[in-house]
């Protein structure tokens, strides 16, 4: 009987890991929207000016940002609904406050992850093409896969690009880490602690890990694959903690390969997107080899072209969601594509006014994401402590002090913002 005893066990075991690994998914599809400008040119960008200096505040905002992110897992595995719901069920004041938000977010991180993405296609165009017309390029690629209703397909193929962009950057990381690069005699390192960095931590901190309103969208994913298949709270939080965890230490993997690679060094990035593409690539070729720099090039264009489609489909997504809650309409999927079709004009129309200006825009869409964070953060800390949740999924003492902790740094940081940008 003892024998016959453990073949049961270890079956029922196997289940469970591979239920557990098969939920996997609106997580993993946060992690993938993540790595774009927060990691490749934010994090990438700290290491190289400051070296390891900002490690520990990148891993910071990752920590006090975390409740606000988690929030759409608790909310919509505790009640049924999704975060937009949520802000409709508090009152239509709230509602259209992250409607406005959320369409300006938008119609921001479009345009700064087409530029980067079109940046990236350059290194592969024998031809030289305006910007604009690479950007129109990546984008009717993007409306195709949308609209052909292909996006599933793009989202098993990001993961794919994904794990091998961590397992490349571990390897350079790796490699670099036996022969760093020699700072200059002259060079002394520059402090972030002054107020002349104040603009570059909140830049890096806007889009670290991600703009907090992808919680939202998040939600709407998770709604969706519940409707689908059987998702349990902890299957939820597992796949959630993977993918933020994630994105937290690849933030730092990033940090590491500028800190190793360029620190010292006396290279400045290139303000034009295609000179920083290939300062991008030129990194990972200098560590791991010549012959990787076209196998980078491949996978870091699809990383960010991932993210440009994950994000026009799921802002598309929520904004239709907010128009039907505000206007009271049965859902229909029409709303969904108008609103891809609308975030997609405007954002190619700023693409317009910043030709060429990769980093301007960038800078400009990761401050709108610091601006807004705050804001985002109090909407869903207000929505979950409401909110009649699960014990497994409310939110305990440990978890609200952590939230009140991070809205007082969030609000506390962008005062501080406000005072230089406008008072001194």
């Amino acid at each position: 009987m003892e024998n016959t005893a453990h073949p049961t066990k270890e079956p029922q075991k196997s289940n469970a890991i591979t239920k557990l690994l098969s939920s996997l998914g609106p997580g993993i599809m946060m992690a993938a929207a993540a790595v774009g400008g927060s990691h490749l040119v934010a994090s990438t960008k700290a290491g190289a000016i400051y070296g390891w200096q900002l490690a520990g505040l990148i891993l910071l905002v990752n920590v006090f940002k975390y409740p606000f992110f988690r929030a759409g897992v608790q909310y919509t595995m505790g009640t049924g609904q999704s975060l937009v719901e949520g802000y409709s069920n508090l009152g239509r004041p709230y509602l259209i406050i992250y409607s406005i938000l959320s369409s300006i977010s938008a119609v921001v991180n479009t345009a700064a992850l087409l530029l980067f993405s079109a940046s990236l296609l350059s290194y592969f165009i024998p031809v030289e093409l305006a910007t604009t017309t690479l950007c129109m390029i990546v984008l009717a690629t993007c409306l195709i896969i949308l609209f052909a209703g292909h996006y599933r397909a793009l989202d098993s193929l990001s993961k794919v690009i994904m794990a091998t962009l961590t397992i490349t950057t571990l390897a350079a990381v790796a490699m670099a880490l036996g022969s760093p690069v020699e700072p200059a005699d002259a060079f002394v390192p520059p402090s972030p602690w002054s107020l002349a960095a104040i603009g570059f931590i909140v830049v890096t901190m806007g889009w670290m890990p991600a703009p907090i309103e992808i919680s939202s969208i998040t939600s709407m994913w998770l709604k969706s694959q519940v409707n689908k298949q059987d998702v349990t709270a902890k299957s939820a939080l597992f796949d959630f903690n993977v993918g933020y965890i994630g994105t937290a230490l690849l933030a730092i993997v990033f940090l590491a390969l500028g800190a190793l690679v360029l620190h010292g060094s006396g290279v400045e990035f290139s303000r034009s997107g295609m000179g920083f593409a290939q300062q991008l690539v030129g990194m990972y070729a200098t560590t791991i080899g010549e012959w990787s720099r076209p196998l980078i090039a491949v996978i870091a264009f699809f990383c960010i072209f991932g993210s440009t489609i994950t994000v026009i489909d799921g802002y598309a997504r929520v904004l239709a969601e907010s128009q039907r809650l505000l206007f009271k309409q049965e859902a229909k999927p029409g709303f969904t594509q108008a609103w891809i079709i609308v975030i997609s004009v405007l954002a190619l129309a700023i693409v317009a006014f910043f030709t060429s200006a990769l980093m301007p825009m960038l800078n400009f869409a990761m401050i709108m994401a610091f601006v807004t964070t705050p804001f985002f953060a109090l909407l869903n800390y207000i929505l979950v402590s409401k909110a009649e949740l699960p014990e497994e999924l409310a939110m305990g003492s440990k978890l609200k002090g952590l939230s009140i902790i991070g809205l007082i740094y969030l609000f506390g940081f962008l005062a501080v913002f406000v005072w230089w940008k406008w008072f001194i």
